[in-house]
């Protein structure tokens, strides 16, 4: 799976289990870190770490690996390392706070709706 198809699917998961929020930035051409950062928001710790569990069991289901998953702040911020894909699931005031968008203002940032509304 590319890495495209892998931030497609990955959107597209969230966007099911109602993730508030979701950007898709492509930073291939500004980082080594990844191809892809997906950014969403949760309204509680709990929707945090909920959306993190249901899409790392989906990602294990298309036998896509999880290669490190960090916790912050007690489920206010978590980061999933899908290898070419970076996945940060906030609580909306630590989002904020951290403005993640801000700090990668210079990547490409991918149209959703084509991505949802794909089958």
């Amino acid at each position: 799976m590319t890495s495209l198809e892998k931030t497609k699917a990955i959107v597209k998961h969230l966007d099911n289990k109602k993730a508030k929020d979701i950007k898709a930035l492509k930073v291939s051409d500004l980082t080594l870190l990844a191809d892809y950062f997906v950014i969403c928001s949760a309204q509680s710790s709990t929707q945090v770490k909920a959306l993190a569990d249901t899409l790392e069991e989906e990602m294990e289901k298309k036998e896509i690996c999880l290669f490190q998953k960090e916790g912050k702040q007690g489920f206010n911020w978590i980061l999933m390392d899908y290898s070419d894909v970076i996945v940060h699931i906030f609580y909306q005031e630590t989002r904020e706070f951290y403005g993640l968008e801000k700090l990668w203002s210079d990547a490409e940032e991918l149209c959703l709706d084509e991505i949802i509304e794909e089958d």
